[in-house]
């Protein structure tokens, strides 16, 4: 069984950053690609953010692409989402999730999830 658990999220000013993290229980996490969602209310959930499993490749979105940087650490089992100048339109619930197949961009791609941080950005 795998155990996904974000932190970091909170409330941040427009033009601030949050580094959120997600941590992962159980052996295999270097051998899948791990992905950044995020789903603001009444909304569909979003891709954000994915890489692979080695870490060489990454995969924005244009809405975040040149503001968030996903990286991993896999002797610590932990995938990290650095997001700077931060828009209130960035503001929902961000999830990470392991993708177990080839599109990283597809939620149904994702066999496991973590219960989500908020991330809240003013005005």
């Amino acid at each position: 069984q795998v155990q996904l658990v974000e932190s970091g999220g909170g409330l941040v000013q427009a033009g601030g950053s949050l580094r959120l993290s997600c941590a992962a229980s159980g052996r295999t996490f270097s051998s899948y690609a791990m992905g950044w969602f995020r789903q603001a209310p009444g909304k569909e959930r979003e891709f954000v953010a994915a890489i692979s499993w080695s870490g060489s490749s990454t995969y924005y979105p244009d809405s975040v692409k040149g503001r968030f940087t996903i990286s991993r650490d896999n002797a610590k089992n932990t995938v990290y989402l650095q997001m700077n100048s931060l828009k209130p339109e960035d503001t929902a619930v961000y999830y990470c999730g392991r993708s177990s197949g080839d599109f990283v961009h597809l939620d149904y791609e994702y066999d496991y999830w973590g219960q989500g941080t908020q991330v809240t950005v003013s005005s």
